[in-house]
């Protein structure tokens, strides 16, 4: 993040410098685009974590010796509202209803769920910031569910629940410690959930981007934000070949229409927006279903034996990526600081 600070005096006023280059990525995601929201929220982190004595209200942001902003720092340092709600909706407290994929519906208590499903969706060496904004976000899916249809199904298209005891024999060697970073996670955001307009978000999460988040038209708090820490994700990057025989049976179409699939227009983060098999025209997340490729920021590369199938990104893109809001973590942001940073347009509340 920040490689060096100073506090000078700047007419009779105290100004903290923050010093970053673009050497790192991560100064390239706090460039001169970034918002000051994201930036003043960093720097109390900064400040608080470093336990540096600064009591000014400004804040230049240094980039390669540059001053390129100037960021005015409120004494506000809450980021999450408050809600008075007469409900009880402690995690220890509160009952869901789950549909197992079994059919069977059971009963348990929101703690119990949120555990389950940190443990099914997440990688345990993940920062506990990290944990602690995805906590927030399946906590809010869960309320939006039983608010609207009164039970969860455990596996959708968000997020999937097991029972935690699925994973003692797996983590047999380090149960307990990564048991209580999962209750940590759930207990230090306890009643905390995502809201638009009053309204209880669709919370999207993903493994990694292809870089940029994308935009949906029905979800108006989804926007593009740029999330350079992807390009380094192990799972960034994975190329498929398939046989011209293979494609012919998955389209149900000839050798030739293979070899004329036509890309028709892409979206504005370079995603397929539109695909022509032989006479069919679909969209990007449909052809890659097809061919279960994990993105569709697809390059296609025609070979004379197969075609070669090149994606960036592992997920749909929409919302929150995991790696990097781990490597956010890394950099001391804190989990409103994630939160706001892929839903610049939310508010984090909290009953009481």
């Amino acid at each position: 993040m920040f490689y060096r600070y100073e506090i000078k005096e700047v007419g009779n006023e105290d100004v903290l410098y923050l010093y970053l280059t673009m050497a790192y990525e991560f100064s390239r995601e706090l460039g001169i685009n970034a918002k000051d929201e994201d930036i003043k929220r960093r720097t109390k982190n900064f400040v608080k974590n470093n336990q540096i004595d600064f009591k000014g209200h400004k804040a230049f942001l240094v980039i390669d010796g540059i001053i390129v902003k100037t960021v005015e720092l409120d004494d506000d340092d809450e980021n999450v509202e408050v809600i008075e709600e007469n409900h009880n909706y402690s995690d220890s407290e509160y009952l869901v209803t789950v549909e197992m994929d079994n059919h069977i519906i059971v009963e348990i208590t929101l703690k119990e769920y949120l555990l389950g499903v940190l443990a099914t969706n997440t990688n345990m060496d993940m920062e506990i910031e990290a944990l602690k904004a995805l906590a927030i976000l399946y906590r809010t899916y869960a309320l939006k569910e039983m608010s609207e249809t009164k039970k969860i199904m455990a596996i959708n298209r968000h997020q999937i629940y097991k029972p935690l005891s699925y994973y003692k024999l797996a983590w047999i060697q380090d149960y307990n410690s990564t048991y209580h970073k999962l209750l940590r996670a759930v207990e230090e955001t306890d009643r905390e959930f995502v809201s638009y307009d009053n309204t209880y978000i669709t919370p999207f999460v993903h493994i990694c981007s292809n870089g940029y988040t994308s935009t949906h038209s029905s979800y108006v708090y989804l926007e593009k934000r740029p999330s350079l820490w992807d390009y380094a994700s192990p799972q960034f990057l994975k190329v498929t070949d398939y046989t011209y025989e293979q494609l012919e049976d998955i389209f149900k179409v000839k050798k030739e229409d293979i070899r004329n699939i036509e890309i028709l227009s892409l979206t504005d983060n370079n995603r397929i927006h539109s695909i022509k098999v032989g006479t069919e025209i679909m969209d990007g997340i449909t052809f890659k279903k097809f061919l279960n490729l994990p993105s569709d920021d697809i390059t296609i590369i025609m070979n004379e034996n197969h075609v070669r199938f090149i994606t960036r990104g592992l997920g749909i893109s929409f919302g929150l990526s995991q790696f990097g809001a781990n490597e956010m973590a890394k950099n001391h942001c804190s989990y409103t600081d994630i939160i706001r940073y892929y839903y610049p347009s939310v508010v984090i509340k909290r009953f009481v």
